[in-house]
């Protein structure tokens, strides 16, 4: 472990997480509003910063560029294809949510469904959060941290013990910060954290062409050029990790769940001063998702050059930036990781907690007809999220185990519970008269086919080709209890907006532009250019 490089990460760790104190020291977060919601007065900014980083974790660092390294750029396709559902919930879904005054996304499914529908849902998010989530971020972010500074090899400890450690690390420190900074804590630090990434994400890739090149850019630029240009290919086939037909099936209706639903997502967005600062704040993350390839696909690029046998592919990430970097730089992108896994790791601690309180907690006391305070509420809140914290923390070490990459392996299981309720959510807003019983049954039918594709029968297609058919015949299915069932009267959503509704002037333009931009980098990494 080297000096200088610990000295850096903890210099660095600290000054972000002395301005996010400095900027939340005066925050009142002894309400719901102040703890789970930063207020709701954040700036585009702060919103698109909290945005992009609480998406990008440590999983991102391992996962993507172990893609890159085993197979291709395909791997890409999960960001670039990201923006163009950003852009529809920005124009289509925001404006709902914030004109109804919600303060998580199944309070919306209440209003349309009913309050059985939002306590399902509810629990859906919780369960995902707890298995699937949280502990695939402190998994990746202790495997970055021990590739890093060779933790293992520094304490002479094995692998296992020293993932548990670094987990029960990582952890402990973001229950902390969440506990104490609440939502604001952790959009700030998001936000100076996607500053220093871009930062790392021209460093990194400059340091490792140089190494690769003997001291020289340019030459190493020509030694990835020369050779293996497979797997510059961004436009994956069906032998792929990520097939390029699946950007037009399963993974679009991911990447609309995920952006729009999503309630660690949603709520930073939900959290902006108005409609105008919320769309700007999503198109700012939509430019850090344009960036963010140099960081999460490039250095596996690189890697295929400098390690033709790498025995554990997870460890392509950490090893090229401790073999590439000099210990200054590697002590700035272990914080950048680090501050990746945590970022993520607290948006879904805040998220768990305001999911239980608001909308399982409050309602059971309201039913029990016992008044709650918000200090009672608070209290509650962080205690749920030190259970959540150690259920998490229990559970993350065995990912260990996952027979498929760590982000094949995520996103497979993510569609247990993302997909189904989106479903629910679009057939609601299409679909006035769909009653409450189309929903949970849909929601129960999608859960249990997935299971079944996924766990019981081998079918041989890939699990997102799956999602988007099980999509197509759960909205069949919800279509017809509508048809034999319909509600008496038309849905009709009220107006409880708690911030400005005009949206931003600007937005098509922004939106046509970042489009163009998405779509020219997939025609670089494809075999029109740098794949021939």
């Amino acid at each position: 472990m080297n000096g200088v490089s610990l000295l850096s990460f903890l210099l660095i760790t600290a000054a972000v997480a002395l301005i996010s104190w400095y900027k939340t020291r005066k925050e009142n977060l002894q309400t719901a509003a102040g703890l789970f919601f930063a207020n709701r007065n954040l700036g585009f900014l702060v919103v698109g910063g909290a945005l992009f980083f609480t998406n990008v974790s440590a999983v991102q660092f391992i996962g993507e560029n172990e893609l890159v390294y085993t197979n291709n750029m395909s791997v890409m396709a999960w960001g670039l294809s990201s923006i163009f559902a950003m852009l529809l919930v920005s124009e289509f879904i925001m404006p709902v949510y914030l004109r109804a005054g919600i303060s998580t996304t199944p309070d919306f499914l209440e209003e349309r469904y009913d309050t059985g529908t939002k306590h399902f849902v509810s629990v859906i998010f919780l369960v995902s959060y707890i298995v699937n989530m949280l502990p695939s971020v402190l998994y990746s972010g202790a495997v970055i941290f021990n590739g890093l500074f060779r933790v293992s090899e520094t304490l002479h400890i094995g692998y296992w013990a020293t993932t548990w450690m670094l987990v029960w690390l990582i952890g402990l420190i973001g229950c902390l910060y969440t506990v104490l900074g609440g939502l604001k804590a952790v959009a700030i630090s998001d936000t100076v954290l996607g500053i220093g990434m871009f930062a790392g994400g021209i460093l990194l890739p400059y340091a490792a062409l140089k190494y690769l090149g003997h001291g020289s850019v340019s030459a190493g630029l020509e030694l990835l050029l020369a050779s293996q240009r497979e797997h510059f290919n961004a436009i994956g086939g069906p032998g792929d990790a990520v097939p390029f037909s699946t950007m037009f099936t399963g993974m679009l209706l991911v990447n609309l769940y995920y952006w729009g639903t999503e309630q660690y997502i949603v709520q930073q967005a939900l959290a902006s001063r108005s409609l105008a600062e919320s769309q700007k704040g999503i198109a700012v993350a939509c430019v850090g998702k344009l960036i963010s390839p140099l960081l999460l696909n490039i250095p596996g690029l690189i890697a295929v050059h400098l390690y033709p046998r790498l025995e554990n592919t997870a460890q392509v990430f950490p090893r090229i930036v401790s073999d590439v970097c000099p210990p200054i730089l590697t002590g700035y992108m272990a914080a950048i990781a680090f501050g990746a896994a945590l970022t993520t790791f607290n948006a879904g601690l805040n998220s768990s907690s305001t999911l239980f309180v608001l909308n399982l907690y409050k309602p059971f006391k309201a039913w029990q007809q016992k008044p709650v305070g918000e200090r009672e509420l608070i209290r509650v809140g962080r205690r749920f999220e030190l259970l959540v914290c150690l259920l998490a923390m229990l559970i993350a070490p065995f990912i260990a185990f996952a027979r498929q990459g760590l982000y094949t392996y995520i996103q497979m299981v993510s569609g247990f519970f993302s997909v189904p309720i989106f479903t629910i959510l679009v057939v609601g807003l299409l679909h006035r008269r769909m009653p409450a019983i189309a929903a949970k049954t849909g929601l129960t039918f999608f859960i249990l086919t997935y299971t079944v594709s996924q766990l019981l029968v081998d079918t041989g297609v890939h699990f997102l080709h799956i999602l988007a058919v099980l999509f197509v015949l759960t909205v069949l299915l919800m279509l017809g209890i509508g048809a034999l069932y319909p509600r008496k009267e038309p849905f009709v959503q009220q107006w409880n907006n708690v911030v400005d509704l005009q949206p931003w002037k600007r937005r098509h333009l922004y939106a046509v532009l970042l489009l163009l931009a998405m779509v020219a980098l997939f025609v670089v990494f494809s075999p029109l250019v740098l794949a021939e």
